[in-house]
């Protein structure tokens, strides 16, 4: 039982994609970034400050690692900015239509 915690642990750690382009974020609200320039502002800088958060102590030196991209996602969080959903993981894009047959 152990063995398939730890499997789907690994296995959500492995969905998990870094995008960091605004048209991928929205507000806890659900107001796109790219919809509004102030907020597009304030995502800009929660990025720079993010990255290097992400480098730093809480992520990985390596900006393609498991590590990092789950630390950058835990601070745009922190800092109100989520994932619009759909297409903020990689296995909703493999598994489109699989249960639609």
């Amino acid at each position: 039982m152990r063995y398939l915690a730890v499997f789907g642990v690994a296995l959500s750690l492995g969905c998990i994609s870094a995008a960091e382009a605004p048209s991928n974020y929205q507000t806890y609200t659900g107001i796109r970034v790219d919809s509004d320039p102030v907020l597009l502002a304030r995502y800009d800088r929660a990025l720079s400050y993010c990255e290097r958060e992400s480098v730093s102590w809480r992520g990985s030196p390596d900006t393609r690692s498991l590590r990092y991209n789950t630390a950058l996602r835990n601070c745009f969080y922190r800092r109100s900015f989520v994932d619009r959903g759909y297409y903020a993981y990689p296995a909703t894009q493999v598994f489109d239509h699989f249960l639609d047959r």
